[in-house]
């Protein structure tokens, strides 16, 4: 047969083979449509297959990005784009699959908002047009190096105190705030931190802030929304948030303003996350809360601990939030080393695997990499190895699924050599996002492997992707490179962590796809496979293989 009969040949039985996947009887025995479960095979745990990796990119006072030096930078644009691409770089480096970058630090945007300003981080002028489109070009360059892109939002918080704190008139002019004064609390009043919120209790309050962060879930491809842990603000002593007035109006049917304020964030949560589904049903919405919802002293359900807790203090009830549903991940900042009294790290982590259990909500557990070798921390944060000993410790949590860093520039620091070490340790192959099954998908068609030759960089893999999109298959959205020693063909359990995942990538187009291994070693035979994902890591069976003889 001719080369281009083959691979036409080839293409046929790929194609016949998935329809006749796609086409079984609901009576018949089981198929497989999507990568099988790892249930049965023994994995190795420093590799996980599948496994949520971040860190947060805050741009709230410039913490991480873009940097206030970019301001004055003879081209603003570009070195605000070469930091962003630093910060991808890093994540790449340590095997991360996603991102979480602050697009909405404090009433403002950074895009083309029909609802609010843009945001002063991006130019140092609250209000001033930056010249360019920046959550246009973070998520099309995060999906570039195939990291989900999730836009972290803040609904209420409206200024910080180094900047406009709580004064109406330093707000960009035209700003919603300035329109609506009566929208708006300052809190705590004549003190240190005082600062702008929009009032939650205002019903015309949560509709604008949910329409002003729908706007960019509308107008651009995100895949997740986040929420952190700022709803109400934390309370300053001696101090209530000024909103007496707004429960006398809408405050009926609650027996206290602390069920109605809870009640208040209950309503946003849930609102939000009906909107985002309705818009995009694939868009992941996720919140980062306080690390401890109720102690048990105060609630028989609540953790062993002793701190603050989110139902009091910011009027979050996450443990509710999970239970009904209403989000797709939870992501406690778990803030705390092992061993500590108020708050142990190994008795919250188990406290918060066993809330999610049973549930469609996945958890991840924010880390504090910021504490690592700060001298006003107890002494297990001047450990290299804390943070490892969390990751470690997360391994006998099944339900735990993944970990977000705060925040990038302590990341970067690499403060003791502990991030080198958690990487080493914890990240050292790249994982596949964790698929949610309560989001829709559909069968995904496996790749044709056209291509397998070895030149001079590494070895280079070409293939196709029949059906792609087309009647009852799921569209290509990146791929999953394997690769296996040898010449042999691999069981399916071999496919069921890391240990030979080379590379995901994200597809190109329509047309042939290719990949370069730079790890492959000249003269080594090895055995290929390529899977397809589609945007939520749902993934195909592998390709038929492909053998590198020489």
């Amino acid at each position: 047969m001719k080369a281009h009969r083959l691979r036409a040949a080839g293409l046929a039985v790929a194609l016949l083979g998935s329809l006749a996947v796609a086409a079984t009887p609901a009576s018949a025995a089981p198929v497989v449509t999507h990568t099988p479960s790892n249930a049965g095979c023994e994995t190795d745990p420093a590799t996980p297959k599948r496994q949520f990796r971040a860190m947060w990119i805050a741009s709230v006072v410039n913490i991480d990005w873009p940097t206030k030096a970019s301001y004055t930078a003879p081209d603003r644009i570009a070195t605000q784009k070469a930091e962003f691409q630093g910060w991808l770089d890093l994540a790449e480096r340590l095997n991360h699959n996603a991102v979480v970058v602050q697009v909405r630090p404090t009433a403002d945007a950074f895009w083309p908002s029909p609802h609010e300003p843009w945001s002063e981080f991006l130019t140092g002028t609250r209000g001033q047009d930056p010249g360019w489109d920046p959550l246009a070009y973070l998520v099309a360059e995060s999906h570039k190096r195939n990291l989900e892109f999730h836009a972290w939002f803040n609904p209420y918080r409206i200024s910080m105190p180094d900047g406009a704190g709580a004064d109406l008139d330093k707000l960009a002019p035209g700003h919603p705030a300035r329109q609506n004064p009566d929208w708006t609390v300052a809190y705590p009043v004549n003190a240190a931190g005082s600062r702008l919120y929009y009032n939650p209790g205002v019903p015309e309050v949560r509709a604008f802030v949910q329409t002003a962060m729908m706007d960019a879930v509308l107008r651009y491809d995100i895949d997740g929304v986040h929420f952190d842990d700022y709803f109400y603000p934390y309370p300053a002593a001696g101090q209530d948030f000024g909103d007496a007035a707004t429960f006398e109006e809408y405050g009926d049917g609650f027996a206290n303003k602390a069920d109605w304020r809870r009640n208040n964030i209950d309503l946003l949560i849930k609102e939000m996350g009906e909107k985002i589904k309705a818009a995009k049903p694939w868009v992941k919405y996720g919140v980062s809360p306080f690390g401890i919802w109720r102690n048990k002293a105060a609630d028989p359900l609540g953790s062993e601990t002793s701190g603050s807790q989110s139902y009091d203090a910011n009027f979050a009830d996450t443990r509710k939030w999970v239970k009904e549903e209403w989000i797709d991940y939870i992501v406690p900042q778990v803030y705390w080393n092992i061993g500590l009294a108020v708050a142990d790290y190994a008795k919250l982590v188990p406290w918060w695997s066993d809330v999610v259990d049973g549930t469609d909500v996945q958890l991840y557990i924010g880390q504090a990499d910021y504490k690592i070798a700060d001298p006003a921390q107890p002494a297990a944060w001047q450990d290299p190895r804390e943070m490892s000993k969390h990751l470690t410790f997360n391994r006998d949590y099944p339900n735990v699924a993944g970990n977000i860093h705060f925040s990038a520039v302590q990341v970067r620091a690499n403060r003791l050599g502990s991030a080198d070490i958690y990487a080493a340790e914890h990240y050292s192959r790249p994982a596949l996002v964790p698929t949610m099954d309560h989001l829709p998908s559909r069968p995904l068609m496996f790749p044709v492997v056209t291509g397998a030759t070895r030149q001079a960089d590494g070895v280079k893999l070409s293939w196709r992707q029949p059906a792609d999109g087309v009647g009852p298959f799921g569209k290509a959205t990146s791929y999953a490179v394997y690769r296996f020693d040898g010449l042999g063909l691999p069981a399916a359990c071999d496919f069921a962590d890391a240990s030979n995942l080379v590379a995901t990538l994200r597809a190109t187009g329509s047309g042939t796809q290719s990949y370069v291994d730079p790890t492959a070693v000249p003269g080594q035979r090895y055995t290929y496979y390529v899977s397809t994902l589609d945007r939520l890591y749902n993934e195909s069976i592998p390709s038929p293989p492909r053998f590198v003889v020489r």
